[in-house]
């Protein structure tokens, strides 16, 4: 039975889980930090020109960053979090309690949404105080694609975690699948420096779209310019809620 209470207790309980895990607090708060600094050393911090679309220095890598955060949490948080309750018979335990699969499958995503956002907040807290960096967008619209980008990326999490096994096996997949999206798509490393054939490959990953999505917002471009960014984004979460329902299984 779907109510506030239950979803309020999952909540909680799977918060101080994520708490307790070290590795994922590293890579979902920490690392994207790390990252923002060591290139801080390298870049100046050009002023954006307002309304260009092109972020530059230190301000066009904050989007970026903020678009690994989400590929982290959304490949291997939910991932490999769900395919290790199955695995230790955790789902099968809950089975016997009132708790729906709406309740845990919501609080899961509440909890790594909310660490996925404290991570981006992070990261633009320390380079406006850090590199002065300035937001040129508008709050409204960056946060609307945040959350669109959260859940598709969500979506695949939970695609792999319903046909993955074991939790090793959830963590193979979800590190063979993270990687080579985090170097090609531009999320941790400038796409524009990459080779045209490999910005064509780049094409064909989901976390280009988030890249491409955040990167043009944060610098004050319009939604209508990001329209296949948009689409391709809406599309992968439809499907990836609609396939997610159809596999979800207890044991």
């Amino acid at each position: 039975m779907f109510t506030m209470k239950s979803l309020y207790k999952m909540s909680w309980m799977e918060a101080k889980l994520f708490m307790r895990e070290p590795i994922s607090v590293f890579f979902t708060l920490a690392f994207p930090l790390i990252m923002l600094f060591i290139f801080g050393t390298i870049y100046s911090n050009v002023p954006v020109e307002q309304g260009s679309g092109i972020p530059e220095g230190i301000g066009g890598l904050i989007p970026a960053f903020m678009s690994m955060v989400i590929g982290i949490t959304g490949l291997m948080g939910i991932t490999i979090t769900m395919a290790t309750y199955r695995e230790n018979g955790i789902l099968r335990r809950l089975r016997a309690t009132p708790v729906t699969p709406l309740v845990v499958l919501t609080a899961q995503v509440a909890v790594v949404f909310t660490m996925t956002a404290l991570g981006a907040l992070l990261l633009v807290v320390a380079g406006m105080l850090v590199y002065q960096v300035r937001f040129e967008g508008h709050f409204i619209s960056m946060a609307s694609g945040f959350v669109l980008s959260s859940l598709s990326f969500f979506s695949i999490g939970f695609i792999l975690a319903g046909t993955l096994p074991t939790a090793r096996t959830a963590q193979i997949v979800a590190l063979v699948l993270l990687y080579p999206m985090l170097i090609l798509s531009g999320a941790a490393w400038p796409r524009e420096l990459m080779p045209t054939t490999v910005q064509k490959i780049a094409d064909f990953l989901p976390l280009t779209y988030v890249v491409n999505l955040l990167s043009g917002l944060w610098a004050g471009s319009p939604w209508e310019n990001h329209l296949l960014d948009i689409g391709v984004l809406a599309a992968i979460l439809l499907l990836g809620v609609i396939i997610s329902a159809r596999i979800f299984r207890w044991e």
